[in-house]
């Protein structure tokens, strides 16, 4: 990596740099690469490219563009919220891979930091993209428990220690879109295929013991699009900064609808 004594943070936006100060050893500098477009403003997306010095920077990549928007650039556009990989909000595609800007670090990355919005979303600004069609979409599956019946005795209703086991790597899903927005049928079909995190997440209610509209949850997802748009590429799962597998999931609901008919 190369070393730089770094009095300020440069920044390159749109062709211009300001002059790198001289090298000295002691000092770790990254270059960070950000896609930039403000649609209300820009005919065009840019790439803006800064210089950080590693010594005064946090950790994760998170860190560093919070440091580029309190030190460098104050227009520059991110969500964030827990810092702890729980909400999912600084969800974006860093070098190539869709993950959680709070949980990556930089140091696991070679050469210069390049950070775009999740793929194939309409960008409100900068790192921000409209999720307004994927939760439209866990909207459509229910996420909440249906029951007919009333529990035993008046009671919560219970569920065993093996029932409970079930959910394990379903209810841990943050619904950061890292994997949907990594499956090119979610791509090209996002307006009717549901994509793998909202069918993880109808996976967790029809797994649930306690939930009494499996059938009428399966009935729901047996469509050619909704459900049966995932070839099973397991990009899904492959990019899932929860370690989650949602291609299981889908699989599973897939078995599901074949053995209880319609």
């Amino acid at each position: 990596m190369a070393q730089f004594n770094l009095p300020a943070n440069s920044v390159v936006r749109s062709g211009k740099k300001y002059p790198a100060p001289a090298p000295v050893p002691g000092h770790s500098v990254k270059r960070i690469v950000v896609y930039r477009y403000d649609p209300d403003q820009d005919e065009n997306p840019r790439i803006d490219t800064y210089e950080l010095d590693l010594d005064t920077c946090g950790p994760m990549v998170l860190d560093a563009l919070i440091k580029i928007k309190d030190e460098i650039d104050s227009t520059l556009a991110f969500r964030r919220s827990c810092r702890e990989g729980i909400c999912g909000s600084c969800s974006m595609n860093i070098n190539g891979a869709n993950t959680l800007a709070c949980i990556k670090a930089i140091k696991d990355i070679k050469g210069d930091l390049k950070i775009y919005p999740l793929p194939h979303m309409p960008v409100v600004k900068d790192l921000v993209v409209d999720l307004s069609q994927f939760y439209k979409q866990y909207s459509s599956i229910q996420p909440w428990m249906k029951t007919r019946t009333e529990p035993s005795s008046g009671r919560e209703r219970l569920q065993s220690e093996e029932d409970r086991k079930k959910l394990d790597g379903l209810e841990e899903c943050i619904l950061c879109a890292c994997c949907s927005t990594s499956c090119p049928s979610y791509w090209w079909n996002s307006d009717r295929y549901l994509g793998p995190a909202v069918l993880l997440q109808a996976y967790r209610w029809i797994a649930d013991s306690r939930d009494e509209a499996t059938d009428e949850r399966l009935q729901e997802l047996k469509d050619s699009f909704k459900l049966y748009r995932c070839h099973t590429i397991m990009n899904c799962t492959n990019t899932c900064p929860k370690g989650l597998n949602p291609a299981k999931a889908i699989a599973e609901i897939k078995k599901l609808v074949a053995t209880r008919g319609s």
